[in-house]
């Protein structure tokens, strides 16, 4: 076991503030490392398409697809509208997903291949909706999933930018409003202050405008990795929550989610230690309605914070007062990136999409065994693999780099939602 690494950082740590004559000095260092401009730079034309993809390790040296779908949609900077007031019903992973976006990592050559694999998986269930910083990478990218994967309809680029890649956290949380139809609420996005993210945090806005969905605004602090949902009545997060609104108590954090969001119960798990998000879905995921999966108590450091989390679901029930079935997945020991970053692989970071369940794997012994209880947890779906190595050395890995969107007819569950 290696405790100290030197792996790629999927942040764009080059942009942070910083005095002027450290960026200056550093820029030349880093482009031997990243594209760090390729996302304001986009290959436009095959040549250059080529060049970039040579440069960077990254297959695809065949000729881009001539499909006309693939041709981006670009997302104009338009105001939504408004959605009528009553609380939003949150549904289920386990409920039916229309499409997944995807923030394609264009900065982060060794994370294309993870991406790949998720489209892959993704596209024969459902719609996959892949955000581009500028039209000239539809080509890129189309190029190098073809190399692999028969590409279909399903699969659309939409030039939206962004600041970043983790587009659970800013994307749209989509839900359904008291008549049935899509609701859209939009939290405030900035978690870290160090860095640009105003486009992240208008990003759910811009969406939600060319999809003609009306906007719930959320006068709280959230990322959508800190949610999970039964769609019945519970809510869960962690007590990151509390620490992303420290002006608020927690009687008026609760008090703004209830304005915003359907549920009778809201349950607040501990936050891992030395980890940067605190998110929720890095601790717990909800298998089903009675079925929770926690990483193990046993890894040094947190194994306090993961045992309290267990220990919380075996001790809770649902807000149907329905008890908890606890299933422990492996949680691997941390690292040191760059001998700075403490790296936490959570194999509760998965996406649960229409029959099909996107595990995160490490290529470590435990990934085995984390994948055999996803099947005994989760019998009727396909558990299906995909590579986070790469991915998890910026916080996350499947369920942060995807945001699914229900689809827009009336959810049969909603008629025992909470009133």
């Amino acid at each position: 076991m290696r405790i100290l690494r030197f792996d790629p950082i999927p942040y764009p740590i080059w942009r942070r503030r910083m005095p002027g004559w450290l960026r200056t000095a550093s820029r030349p260092l880093l482009r031997r490392w990243l594209p760090v401009d390729a996302d304001e730079r986009a290959p436009d034309t095959p040549e250059a398409t080529t060049a970039y993809l040579r440069r960077w390790g990254l297959a695809g040296e065949n000729s881009p697809p001539d499909e006309k779908w693939l041709t981006p949609k670009s997302v104009p900077d338009a105001e939504p509208r408004p959605a009528p007031d009553g609380p939003v019903r949150l549904p289920a992973q386990w409920e039916p997903v229309e499409a997944v976006i995807l923030t394609w990592p264009v900065l982060y050559p060794a994370l294309w291949d993870g991406h790949a694999q998720m489209v892959s998986a993704l596209a024969p269930v459902a719609k996959v909706l892949i955000s581009i910083p500028a039209p000239g990478w539809a080509g890129a990218i189309s190029r190098f999933l073809s190399a692999t994967m028969r590409l279909t309809p399903g699969i659309r680029f939409l030039h939206l930018p962004t600041d970043d890649i983790w587009v659970r956290d800013y994307g749209p949380i989509v839900g359904y409003g008291a008549d049935g139809g899509r609701v859209c609420v939009k939290p405030v996005f900035d978690p870290l202050p160090s860095y640009p993210q105003a486009r992240d945090n208008q990003m759910a806005r811009r969406w939600a405008a060319f999809a003609d969905i009306p906007v719930r605004a959320l006068d709280l602090h959230l990322e959508g990795g800190n949610i999970w949902t039964d769609g019945a009545g519970t809510l869960i997060v962690s007590e990151q929550i509390f620490y992303s609104n420290p002006y608020l108590s927690r009687a008026d954090v609760e008090a703004k989610l209830r304005a915003v969001f359907n549920f009778r119960k809201l349950i607040v798990t501990p936050r891992l230690k030395r980890e940067e998000t605190g998110h929720v879905d890095l601790v717990v995921k909800l298998a089903d309605a009675q079925t929770v999966l926690v990483g193990a108590r046993g890894v040094f450091y947190n194994g306090g914070q993961l045992r309290a989390a267990a220990d919380l679901f075996r001790r809770e029930s649902s807000a149907a007062g329905l008890p908890y079935r606890v299933l422990e997945l492996p949680a691997p020991p941390p690292y040191l990136n760059w001998g700075v970053y403490p790296i936490w692989r959570s194999y509760t970071n998965a996406l649960t999409v229409n029959g099909r369940v996107l595990v995160p794997v490490f290529g470590i012994p435990d990934d085995a065994r984390a994948l055999a209880i996803y099947r005994e947890a989760m019998p009727g779906y396909e558990i299906v693999p995909i590579n986070c190595r790469a991915s998890v050395n910026g916080g996350g890995a499947v369920h942060c780099l995807t945001r699914d969107i229900p689809p827009a007819a009336r959810s049969e569950l909603f008629a025992n939602a909470p009133a």
